[in-house]
């Protein structure tokens, strides 16, 4: 039997999951390179720039650990 849904169910599929690896790879990697480069960098404006956005790329890292916890604790 088929079912309808009047809504679609909240559920994280595999390509939903990988997707999530993706960006949480992209932004890690970002950050990294970010906090790295601030060793070599003499000009104040830009280490603050790069500080902005290695703050960035570390509150997306956590967005998409706060949806992973939140889909294992649906189960």
């Amino acid at each position: 039997m088929n079912k309808e849904y009047k809504k679609a169910p909240d559920v994280l599929t595999t390509k939903d999951l990988d997707y999530l690896k993706d960006i949480f790879g992209w932004h890690h990697t970002a950050y990294k390179v970010s906090m790295d480069a601030l060793e070599f960098i003499n000009d104040k404006q830009v280490a603050n720039m790069f500080m902005e956005a290695s703050k960035i790329f570390y509150d997306h890292m956590k967005t998409v650990i706060s949806i992973l916890k939140e889909e294992s604790s649906n189960e």
